[in-house]
Order: C-alpha cells, then structure tokens, then sequence
C-alpha cells in the first residue's frame, strides 16, 4: 500500500513539477458576486493547469461563507478535480478527538480530500485521529507565512522556538509517512531549520507571489534531501485577465522556473 507521502513523491516525480494551486477564490478579485461565476472560473483554473500541478488546495473559508450552496460546490470540486491530481483540504482543523474524529469523517469519508492541513495548537491527541489512514495525509502548521506569525511561533521555550518544538513533534507522528508541514516561503531562515530538523516530512510552502515570499530559496531549501510543495493561489487563479490561456501561462511559467531552480 502507498502511503500518502509516497503518493505525493510519485506525483513529483511523473508530472516534474512541485506546483500546488491555492483554490482561494475570492469574489473581489473575480469581480463577481454571483457564485455560477465562481464555480465557472474554479472549473476554467483546473482545466488549465492539471498536467502541471501536483496539488490543488480549496481554501474552506472562501466555500463556507455561502452555506450550503459552498459546500454543495465544494463537493463538485474535489469530484471535478478527481484522480489525476491530489487534494489539500485549507480546513486548519484542530480540536480533541472525539470531535476530530468527526473532522476526519467530513474530510475523507464524505469529501474525500486526500489530505487536510491542522492547526497543532490542542497538542498530538488533535492530530492522532486524521493519521490512521497512511493513504491520507495532514500538513501541520509550522511556521506560517503571515507577519504576525511572530507572536507565538517564535515563542523560545528552552532555548527552543515554539515552530521547531512543532517539526520535532510532527517527525515523531510519521509513523505511517503521512505527515507533514507547512512554512511559509517568507520565512527563509526558519524553512531551513526547519529542513534540518526533518529531512523526511513533505513540506507545504505558501507565500510566495502576492505576500513576496522567495521563490528561489524555498525550492532549494524545501527540496533539500525531501520533497516540497510549492503554494500559489491568487498569483494564478488571478492572473492577468484570468482568461484560460493567461492562467495556464502563469502556471507554466512557475513550473518552469522550479525545474530550472532543481536541475540547477
């Protein structure tokens, strides 16, 4: 049986790429509050970029706000995207574990996300119930992207910060290799530490693009004896007209740079 991170290795591999595609899609930047426009343009970013992504990643929050019809839409979007690329549930569950347990039914049983990212604040017993199945995977909230990520995360606790303290204990987690962590591209000292301290672990790496994280040193450090994904969302589900063809053009070209960045 392959497990989720053998998955995503695999996928690497065939596709030659480490493309993730954030599904944030955000009515502003659409310029249309009507969600069969929505639906529309998440359909057309699929299409264009499916041989060159890895991953997509539909942001929960951006389904939610509209109810029941989001959820509705959420289902058709991890059907539509099916088998031929893997799905990151944006969800940043986190809670005890008998409710956890009810988090782990909602994303793999009934959406059937391949994977799930987890806020570790409530400790291991919040994250324990999503690792039963090696086929399905999480990635932990490490050391994220955002600046105000500084006031807890950085947090030193015997002369240990608070995000490494994390990677340590999400090294210890992957006992069925279907574990793994986000950090965020703006945070290039942490990424490499956090690197060293797990070889092993996946990493998710947001940021880059619109919050201006480094592009060049999170392929490098990221793929540096494991595997990453690289995040990017609005830089191309927006991009310029947000035509189909201008949306596969950004993505291409993302792909590209990471190929020569690895093959460097």
């Amino acid at each position: 049986m392959e497990t989720f991170n053998e998955r995503l290795k695999s996928a690497i591999n065939k596709k030659k790429s480490c493309l993730c595609i954030g599904l944030d899609m955000d009515p502003t930047l659409l310029n249309s509050t009507n969600l069969e426009d929505l639906k529309y343009h998440t359909r057309l970013v699929i299409d264009a970029t499916m041989d060159l992504a890895i991953a997509f990643k539909p942001n929960f929050a951006f389904f939610e706000r509209w109810g029941s019809a989001g959820f509705k839409w959420l289902e058709e979007t991890v059907e539509y995207i099916g088998k031929d690329a893997l799905t990151i549930a944006d969800a940043k569950r986190g809670d005890i574990g008998n409710t956890a347990l009810q988090y782990v039914e909602s994303i793999f049983s009934h959406f059937c996300f391949d994977s799930v990212t987890l806020n570790p604040y409530m400790g291991s017993d919040s994250i324990k119930p999503f690792l039963t199945d090696p086929k399905k995977g999480v990635f932990i909230l490490c050391k994220t992207s955002n600046p105000s990520s500084t006031e807890f995360q950085d947090l030193n606790h015997n002369k240990k910060s608070l995000y490494e303290r994390v990677a340590e204990a999400s090294l210890k987690l992957n006992k069925n290799k279907n574990v793994g962590l986000v950090v965020g591209a703006t945070a290039q000292k942490e990424l490499e530490r956090i690197r060293s301290i797990s070889p092993d672990l996946p990493l998710l790496i947001p940021g880059v693009g619109t919050q201006g994280g480094d592009l060049h040193q999170s392929v490098k450090i990221g793929n540096k004896n494991g595997t990453a994904l690289i995040n990017v969302s609005r830089g191309i589900s927006f991009a310029g007209d947000m035509s189909k063809n201008r949306v596969r053009l950004e993505a291409k070209k993302y792909v590209e740079i990471m190929g020569n960045i690895l093959n460097g």
